[in-house]
């Protein structure tokens, strides 16, 4: 069996965040023939769902990197890699030394997350945590009411990437932990990280659903160094032409933009939709 896993921003999505309706149609015939496919992608449960809500994603998805999945079906998560309290205080006093505000995302009871920040400093700042509250629907509190129980997924940051690329160094040394970032808005230099638990990647994600699951083959698509993990675990992987170089560099193919519905015309030559 064949199981279709796709990234969300920079892949299926458009630069709106949202599913083209040449799109749907496609994952439409995947499903009339058929074909299984999911997401693998960075977004929490809330701000994932928004996006697919027309388009029956019923499978397992991986969500924040790997670092959890959540299963539709039962409406919970099987499966999670978390930071530790002394992971968390670590990776803290990393952004802290960099003057970079945290943002940590937290699996809150009841199935829900929530973000917990340190003041927000600059204008970028505030324009993300506005993000992270209207958007992407995630209840923002201040750093100091998180609890020291909390079920800590990933913290997040923005900004120069002078100040990202130390942090970037120090989680390198660390091998319970694992670093992604990206250009986040380049005429202001400003660059974006997420810092997760090393088990909690793409590839493990995929790999414990496909296992338990039957599926033979995974077909993978994405765009960012989030992916890597993902892409060396599949059976096949495309980049999108705007993907970043290093995962053009060890993809099957690369494919068109996903401002042009790359993902969607690349499937119905795949799969003679």
């Amino acid at each position: 069996m064949t199981l279709i896993v796709f990234d969300m921003d920079g892949t299926l999505l458009n630069s709106q965040s949202k599913i083209s309706p040449f799109t749907s149609e496609t994952l439409a015939l995947l499903r009339k023939n058929n074909i299984a496919y999911t997401i693998a992608t960075g977004r929490t449960l809330q701000a994932a769902l928004s996006p697919l809500t027309d388009d029956e994603f019923n499978r397992s998805m991986v969500l924040k990197n790997g670092a959890v999945i959540w299963e539709p079906s039962s409406q919970g998560y099987s499966h999670h890699h978390l930071l530790t309290p002394n992971d968390v205080l670590e990776v803290l006093g990393a952004f802290t030394a960099q003057d970079l505000t945290p943002f940590v995302f937290s699996l809150e009871s009841g199935e829900h997350h929530a973000v917990y920040h340190a003041a927000l400093k600059d204008d970028f700042e505030k324009k993300l945590a506005n993000l992270f509250e209207s958007e992407r629907q995630l209840p923002l509190q201040p750093l100091g009411a998180m609890p020291e129980d909390a079920h800590v997924i990933n913290i997040s940051a923005m900004g120069p990437l002078e100040q990202i690329q130390p942090v970037i160094e120090f989680v390198a040394h660390q091998p319970h932990l694992v670093a992604y970032s990206g250009v986040a808005i380049k005429a202001q230099g400003l660059a974006w990280l997420d810092v997760h638990h090393s088990e909690g990647s793409k590839a493990n994600g995929v790999r414990h659903v496909a296992e338990r699951q039957g599926y033979e083959e995974v077909i993978a698509f994405g765009d960012g160094d989030n992916d890597i993990s993902l892409f060396e675990f599949a059976t096949e992987s495309y980049a999108m032409d705007n993907a970043d170089q290093e995962l053009k560099d060890i993809a099957t193919r690369i494919i068109g933009h996903h401002d042009e519905d790359g993902v969607a015309l690349f499937l119905r030559d795949r799969f003679n939709l």
